[in-house]
């Protein structure tokens, strides 16, 4: 039996490259994956400049809010990525880490989230094709 990996993406406050990043996963795994996200520090509201960009790409994160961190959704993943939340995420063993050195949107205009976004997007895009490549098409 086949099983769907969990992928966790874990910033301060939930509302800018955590929600990114599980957005672009979700799309592009198109559900060979299970992704969440979640914040250590959870804010009010997605960015606005990232609800923005990511429009762009037909992804719409106007209903997206920001959750906040739990003990059970680490326990739950098999990869779990950090970016810029430091100590404030809950380490397991058996867990798979990955700290992803971004910029952070808050306070930055459309072009730079734009670039974010991008980094994010190649990011995703490495990390589904390790834990889930596309099926074989046979002819």
């Amino acid at each position: 039996m086949l099983t769907v990996p969990e992928v966790l993406f874990v910033c301060v406050h939930n509302a800018g490259r955590s929600q990114m990043a599980a957005a672009l996963l979700e799309h592009h795994a198109a559900g060979r994956v299970t992704v969440r996200s979640a914040g250590s520090a959870p804010a009010d509201s997605v960015n606005p400049a990232v609800v923005t960009v990511m429009a762009e790409l037909g992804l719409d994160l106007t209903r997206a809010f920001p959750k906040p961190l739990t003990t059970e959704a680490v326990q739950a993943s098999d990869v779990v990525v950090t970016m810029g939340c430091g100590d404030a995420c809950p380490v397991f063993p058996g867990k798979r880490y990955e700290d992803w050195q971004l910029a952070d949107p808050a306070g930055q205009g459309v072009e730079q989230v734009r670039r974010i976004r991008d980094e994010i997007d190649a990011r995703v895009r490495a990390l589904l094709a390790e834990l889930a490549p596309a099926p074989v098409e046979r002819a």
